[in-house]
């Protein structure tokens, strides 16, 4: 069996993102059943940046899946002494049966690990996008609202990973509108951007990026979807020392829920109340960010089936 990985949204055809999407909220519900696809195979869980969600949740759904895991830290490989990143994936192929890797770095160094055929590499976050967030926060969507064509959905704050995955993902379905605001020189990249309108060409959605701040009357109204993340991503750091004060007007406040007073909130995790967002809103009733959360595990068993044995059918996914 040739090797499945998933390195960038980008790397998912229509078919496949859609049926990982569509199984991950069959996990969620219970309608499933007790698949047990990594039974005798095992699973390197390989982290340079903390984690806490989706390290727990590969790990977690790896071990629900019948599989086994191998942890490794940021200072347990021979990489670390010179070892080229090809010959590292060479010969884990030879041991491991998947690898899920957060390097924060390059995806050139995941695509490296995969350039071979034995083992399965699923990217937990790099530098420029954090697929397997995508795919939890698409399946947040379809497990909550029972539908993900048609939603609309607005993104306040920084052009991160998360983002990328975002607009990488959501443009892929039929008549969805995602509006990303994000701080002048803080945006998605405009390759992305590219990308995203060619998905939304096809699919029938819209999508388009604006920098300026949510101001009253000049913000979209009755949206499903408020969506924000940390303004400091994992691993990062901003050159910039006043770049508080550029991020300032675009915190999520209850404000938003003016104009779109049936919206839910949205937020990968980890949050600073305060800053992207007021506790009001991340422990209020239009919140279910940590549901959203423990969609990672439903997500990231999804993932690691579909690594293993291709796309899995679920007719239907109970509410």
């Amino acid at each position: 069996m040739t090797a499945r990985h998933l390195i960038s949204l980008a790397d998912l055809s229509d078919e496949d993102l859609r049926a990982i999407v569509d199984r991950g909220a069959a996990f969620a519900t219970g309608t499933a059943g007790d698949p047990r696809p990594l039974a005798g195979t095992v699973t390197g869980i390989y982290f340079r940046k903390t984690s806490t969600r989706t390290r727990t949740a590969f790990s977690s759904g790896a071990l629900r899946l019948g599989g086994h895991i191998i942890g490794y830290g940021p200072d347990d490989l021979q990489t670390n002494t010179g070892e080229t990143i090809e010959d590292t994936g060479q010969v884990m192929s030879r041991m491991l049966d998947l690898l899920v890797a957060r390097t924060a770095a390059d995806p050139a160094e995941l695509r490296a690990l995969a350039a071979q055929s034995r083992m399965s590499v699923v990217n937990a976050m790099s530098a420029d996008e954090h697929p397997t967030q995508g795919l939890t926060d698409l399946t947040t969507l379809r497990q909550h609202f029972g539908r993900i064509e048609g939603l609309r959905v607005l993104y306040v704050g920084e052009g991160n990973n998360t983002a990328v995955a975002l607009a990488l993902g959501l443009t892929r379905y039929a008549d969805v509108e995602l509006e990303l605001r994000t701080p002048a020189g803080y945006g998605v990249p405009e390759a992305v951007c590219e990308q995203a309108r060619a998905y939304a060409a096809r699919s029938g959605a819209r999508f388009r990026q604006r920098h300026d701040p949510l101001e009253n009357g000049d913000r979209p109204r009755d949206v499903d979807v408020v969506y924000t993340t940390r303004w400091q991503t994992t691993g990062t750091s901003k050159p910039d020392p006043d770049w508080r004060t550029a991020f300032a007007p675009f915190q999520v406040g209850v404000h938003l829920w003016d104009d779109s007073p049936k919206a839910i909130f949205l937020h990968d995790l980890p949050a600073h109340r305060g800053e992207e967002v007021t506790a009001e809103v991340l422990d209020g009733p239009m919140s279910i960010a940590f549901d959203q959360a423990e969609n990672k595990l439903h997500s990231a068993m999804a993932v690691l089936e579909w690594c293993r044995n291709g796309p899995a059918r679920t007719d239907r996914v109970a509410r």
